[in-house]
């Protein structure tokens, strides 16, 4: 072997023992936090490490996603219902009643193309608005903080989230030893974790989640003042989710769950609506808080820093084709207009360059501007040309300026006339890798969160952290995060140690701290607007009792699907059946009402599975047989229980306006 492709195959395969070097050889000396103007301040674009490693990352896949592959969009409407001209000069944001055109995109963060929707995950909640005077994208997600304070560790957490690399496993799930490695050795990972195994890691349906802009930007008014404001989406539905039992088993009936609810609700006319908010401090008073406004692990609690309503995003139209909008769409969080700019947030600042070099991967070149469902509603003109994939036509000789031969056009725009104009922030400091005082504490805002849950949210984030820590083989990791959670709650890491047979940590100091109903599900708006309930009937149900099940469709605003033994139609009444016991499960429903019996005594055992299974989910069930016809496992007096004597279903109804009866079935150990 000559020397060359001696030192070829030497390079080639590379050993963790050694010093951090960059790709071209250079050690080190901080791998955690990126190059800064003052330990608070800007993130500086000299910072080659950072650039070098967000630059790889950017490019590991092509061309799916690297996160947030799997996802699913629609179009829509924001309309302002408050103008907000006290804090911000953006145009959409200031006249009540201005309709702005807007593209969400919903997604899955650490799962490939084709894995499953309901898995336990944090959601993307993208929007772009298309306003006059030019696209501003809200890249969100719908849990309101991070794992990470600093973009120059979003390439190690998402290494470690995804499939390990020996053996490309496990797919879409956190439940493993590389993840939970990461974050017990990242405290500033705690709060998020709470949230990561929360239910609203699990939601519902797309419908039903809340949206936040997690970092802190800047809104400027008409007078150049500047205001910290965090951005919110919520959902009029409510927030809901699914418990863990019933995410793994509708990943097993239907792993487009998401999609095709958000899709069918818009197809029938039930469109999705949130509203528009926004938290917001002078910039003045940004220290007058016991944690740091530029900091993604925390959030501003919402009885302290009220949510202030703007406008209603309404989404009504399904895409066309999912590759060339959802597929296609590049959103970017240093897509904006003039009123709104940055903060100091070190996580954001690193997605301010590393979204464009992404896109430019992904989309395959400069141009992905000019992709429709990319393009700008305003007319754009500059001097960039040429490039992949280009298609605007430019019959101008200049493509410079300024220029004489085209009158100096096109040309900047004065801040008074429209031209965008960064803020004039003071930049002091000395140039630094390292972090804040402010962001030193890690658990008191973890602590706020799992005291404020209800107590079947507690449990069920109980049994969700033994369940990942179930799935990992290193027993040390195990008992790292153990430990970590003991800074959060002592009844939480005693469950986990005697759940996995681990020592119980000793009982140290946990932060006092307040509790806020907002970051409960217990609070949130419910309702029968969309509610699902699976019919179950037979074939031979009589006329009379089908005509009352198509009126309660009418009567409420909910959505029935027949359920019966095989496929077809009714034998006295001309209405199809809609699904079997082979095709569907009641976890793919909000309840379940029985209308009649069947003769053969497996369907019967069917009817009592389904039911038995509904009332584990804490769902309500109803019935005009005698419960004690089929197989069930319940006492027929508990409560969300309904047994209709007659064609009466208001008690039922009641039932299924509350939605779940957590006194009873999972969540209640």
């Amino acid at each position: 072997m000559n020397k060359k492709k001696q030192q070829l195959k030497t390079f080639t395969t590379q050993d963790v023992d050694g010093p951090l070097t960059t790709n071209q050889g250079l050690k080190m000396d901080e791998d955690n936090f990126s190059l800064k103007a003052g330990r608070r301040g800007s993130t500086l674009l000299e910072d080659f490490h950072l650039r070098e490693k967000i630059t790889h990352f950017d490019h590991e896949r092509i061309p799916e996603r690297v996160v947030h592959a799997r996802g699913y969009g629609a179009h829509g409407t924001f309309t302002c219902t408050k103008e907000a001209s006290k804090w911000t000069k953006a145009h959409f944001l200031n006249e009540v009643g201005r309709e702005t055109p807007i593209f969400v995109r919903f997604s899955n963060v650490a799962g490939s193309k084709g894995s499953s929707d309901v898995v336990r995950d944090v959601r993307g909640f993208a929007t772009k608005f298309y306003t006059e005077e030019g696209n501003f994208d809200l890249v969100g997600n719908n849990i309101p903080v991070f794992y990470i304070q600093d973009a120059i560790k979003f390439p190690d957490l998402i290494h470690a989230v995804k499939p390990e690399p020996h053996n490309e496993i496990p797919q879409a799930q956190s439940a493993h030893d590389t993840f939970w490695d990461f974050v017990s050795q990242h405290q500033e990972s705690t709060h998020m974790l709470m949230w990561h195994l929360s239910d609203r890691a699990i939601p519902k349906n797309l419908r039903m989640m809340e949206g936040f802009g997690v970092h802190t930007f800047r809104l400027i008014n008409a007078q150049n003042e500047s205001f910290f404001v965090k951005f919110h989406l919520k959902p009029q539905l409510g927030v809901h989710s699914v418990t863990w039992d019933e995410a793994q088993k509708i990943n097993g009936k239907d792993p487009d769950f998401h999609r095709r609810d958000l899709y069918e609700a818009i197809e029938r006319g039930d469109f999705p609506v949130w509203d528009f908010g926004v938290q917001v401090i002078p910039e003045a008073a940004q220290f007058d808080f016991d944690f740091d406004v530029l900091d993604a692990t925390k959030l501003w609690p919402e009885e302290q820093i009220p949510v202030e309503y703007l406008g209603e995003l309404v989404l009504n139209e399904n895409v066309d084709n999912v590759f060339a909008e959802t597929e296609q769409v590049a959103f970017h969080p240093g897509h904006v207009v003039p009123g709104i700019d940055f903060s100091d947030d070190p996580l954001l600042q690193g997605r301010l360059f590393s979204y464009t070099d992404t896109q430019l991967s992904r989309l395959g070149g400069p141009n992905f501007h000019e992709i429709p469902i990319n393009r700008p509603v305003c007319p754009f003109t500059n001097n960039q040309r040429d490039g992949m994939h280009r298609q605007t036509i430019n019959p101008s000789v200049t493509s410079y300026y300024p220029n004489a031969l085209a009158n100096n056009q096109p040309a900047p725009v004065p801040e008074e006339q429209g031209g965008f104009h960064h803020f004039e922030q003071s930049l002091e400091g000395k140039k630094v890798r390292e972090r804040a005082d402010s962001f030193l504490d890690f658990y008191s805002q973890a602590t706020m969160f799992y005291e404020s849950l209800a107590d079947y949210e507690q449990q069920h984030l109980k049994d969700a952290l033994v369940f990942e820590l179930g799935k990992c083989k290193n027993e040390q990791i195990r008992k790292n995060v153990i430990n970590q959670m003991n800074h959060v709650h002592h009844d939480l890491a005693k469950y986990g140690a005697q759940k996995l047979g681990l020592p119980i940590p000793s009982k140290i100091e946990t932060p006092n701290v307040k509790t806020y109903p907002s970051l409960s599900q217990a609070t949130t708006p419910n309702g029968l607007n969309t509610k699902t309930v699976g019919v179950i009937v037979s074939p031979q149900a009589s006329a009379e009792q089908l005509k009352w099940i198509r009126t309660l469709e009418t009567k409420y605003p909910i959505v029935l699907s027949t359920i019966s033994n095989r496929q077809g139609t009714f034998e006295h009444f001309d209405m199809p059946i809609d699904e079997t016991f082979d095709t569907t499960h009641p976890v793919l429903f909000d309840s379940l009402l029985v209308i009649n019996t069947f003769d053969a005594p497996t369907d019967q055992k069917t009817i009592g599975q389904f039911l038995n299974e509904a009332y584990d989910h804490a769902k309500p069930i109803a019935s005009t047989v005698d419960f004690l016809t089929f197989p069930i496992l319940f006492p027929i007096d508990s409560e969300g229980v309904y047994m209709l004597d007659t064609m009466d279903e208001t008690p039922f109804i009641e039932g299924l306006t509350i939605g779940r009866f957590w006194k009873r079935g999972e969540g209640n150990e």
